[in-house]
């Protein structure tokens, strides 16, 4: 299956477990009247305008490139983790609000192990899906994904520390603790909300590859450029779920255009194999063009640059 239309059921999925697990933790809180609870389900019902965008997203993204874009819609993922991180901090102001005002005007809460026992299914069936997205996302390298599935988890800690402290609440009385947890639930979904914008706007900054993809670029490079002198002035940077490589491959000067392009050939197809949705781009020089540093081709002998 194309990893587009794989990436695409994941989006899908997500938007079907995100509608659920809201279901759940709005039933738990009507069950209990807890704040805490309450700030869990609006936690779900930020996943679920998150899941709604990632899918869109995902979907814009996968639109080959046009006259008005010719590099492609790739960056739209990054757009829409930023939007996300976005709703995860008014989510947590909000969360905010409501704990303040049940601090100032207690209500009354009934907490009871078929509330809490709803809500940790919620919790249970958001790590499952959590570990599958952040996997996929990291297999796609798509920053929906993976943003989608770091926000799950982080929510599947927000849950399991509510459900820690309300069961402190019920075993001691102390009904001031059910708000503090909630304040205490917006500081991490605040901290999460900011990780994922300063994440995906590196991406739209066009920051570079992965250390460890780095490493395969060069690695990959070296093997397949057999028959060249030097590569020099590796660059990437990252769009969605697009890796942009380029780079100068010196030749000998007497080489010919079609042995030079075959070289270059070889070598798109090699890191296109080992990183899908790479798209790589090689400027050909003369050995004149030789620096003091650089890649050496597996083979080639050491270039003379003692008059550089």
């Amino acid at each position: 299956m194309p990893t587009r239309s794989r990436t695409d059921l994941f989006a899908l999925g997500s938007i079907a477990v995100a509608f659920a697990v809201l279901a759940l933790k709005s039933v738990a809180w009507w069950l209990t009247g807890s704040p805490a609870l309450l700030s869990d389900a609006l936690e779900s019902l930020v996943n679920v305008a998150g899941a709604l965008m990632a899918w869109t997203a995902i979907r814009i993204a996968s639109r080959p490139a046009d006259a008005n874009h010719p590099f492609g819609h790739h960056k739209a993922e990054n757009f829409s983790a930023i939007v996300e991180g976005s709703l995860i901090i008014v989510a947590a102001l909000l969360i905010v609000q409501s704990a303040w005002h049940s601090i100032l005007e207690p209500g009354r809460v009934e907490l009871g192990l078929p509330g809490l026992a709803i809500n940790a299914l919620a919790g249970a069936i958001n790590l499952a899906w959590a570990r599958i997205l952040i996997r996929e996302g990291r297999r796609a390298r798509s920053p929906a994904l993976g943003a989608s599935g770091r926000h799950l988890m982080s929510d599947v800690w927000t849950s399991v520390g509510v459900l820690a402290g309300l069961l402190v609440v019920m075993a001691t009385g102390w009904a001031l603790l059910d708000p503090i947890l909630a304040i205490l639930v917006a500081a991490n979904i605040l901290r999460e909300g900011w990780q994922v914008i300063f994440s995906s706007a590196g991406d739209l900054m066009d920051s570079a590859a992965q250390p460890e993809d780095r490493d395969i670029i060069e690695t990959v490079v070296r093997d397949a450029s057999r028959g060249a002198l030097q590569v020099h002035d590796i660059r990437t940077r990252r769009a969605g779920q697009m890796l942009f490589v380029e780079f100068h491959l010196v030749v000998d000067r007497e080489m010919s255009v079609g042995d030079a392009h075959a070289i270059c050939d070889t070598i798109e197809a090699a890191v296109t194999a080992r990183l899908p949705g790479s798209r790589t781009t090689i400027h050909v020089e003369p050995d004149e063009k030789l620096k003091a540093t650089g890649l050496l081709p597996a083979g080639a002998p050491d270039p003379d640059v003692s008059e550089l």
